[in-house]
């Protein structure tokens, strides 16, 4: 009886330990060898087909590491649900106002976003659903929010761990540091200026157009603009509070 429990507490062992390396090491290679792919494939279709008249938006589901609703205990929630895009003009540089965007289905990638200070090259797809957008590795855009180079939030979102890790090290930026956010059209390049390092995961203001936290109003802007925001869970390995990183278009 002494043998057959321990052989039980030994192969439950081993299979926690499976599960382990599945999660922590298994889903990162797998999300980064799919998300390096499509970077690949989108880039090489921008520089042999010429750029498309329309934005990016569209409806999807809500997942992890974004703002919003609360986590489910499985599924944690993304900050924010929908929230529109209203008219505005440009505060500076010349942006754009953000058009009613041609509809981008869920889980179609639209763009390429780079960060040189940690060393991030991951592609941008419509919606926030874990299935279709972040559990392969990609960043997340929030349905209704702005597209790139537009006046009002660009607004993302993407996993600090498992599933390709694409905002693990986020917290490593600082002001000043520059964001690239390629697509059809062009490239836009965001300079980082203001960073939120705990929030609640309801704390919906920041994905606003223009977004200032509603639980730490100290925090965000009071003008319409071109703004970029990137929203993960916080600490690491838990989803119970969000960080914000925000920077504002440059060129």
């Amino acid at each position: 009886m002494l043998w057959f429990a321990a052989e039980t507490v030994v192969t439950c062992g081993v299979l926690i330990l499976l599960l382990v390396v599945h999660q922590l090491w298994w889903t990162n290679q797998q999300a980064r060898a799919e998300a390096g792919e499509r970077v690949a494939v989108l880039e090489r279709e921008w520089d042999i087909s010429p750029p498309e008249a329309g934005g990016s938006s569209g409806a999807s589901g809500a997942s992890g590491d974004a703002v919003g609703t609360s986590p489910a205990p499985e599924e944690p929630a993304p900050v924010g649900g929908s929230s529109a895009s209203p008219s505005a003009r440009p505060s500076s540089g010349g942006a754009k106002p953000s058009p009613a965007p041609a509809r981008t289905p869920s889980g179609e990638t639209f763009a390429v976003l780079r960060i040189p200070r940690i060393g991030l090259t991951v592609p941008v797809a419509q919606g926030i659903s874990k299935s279709k957008v972040l559990d392969k590795g990609y960043v997340g855009h929030y349905p209704g929010t702005a597209a790139p180079g537009r006046v009002g939030n660009v607004a993302l979102a993407g996993h600090r761990n498992t599933h390709g890790e694409p905002f693990r090290y986020v917290n490593r930026l600082r002001k000043g540091d520059e964001i690239t956010l390629r697509t059809r059209e062009g490239t836009y390049t965001y300079r980082v200026d203001q960073i939120l390092p705990v929030t609640s995961p309801r704390d919906t203001g920041v994905i606003q157009p223009v977004p200032r936290s509603i639980v730490k109003p100290s925090y965000g802007y009071s003008k319409a603009g071109s703004y970029l925001t990137l929203t993960t869970c916080t600490p690491e390995f838990t989803s119970r509070y969000r960080l914000i990183v925000w920077a504002t278009l440059r060129r």
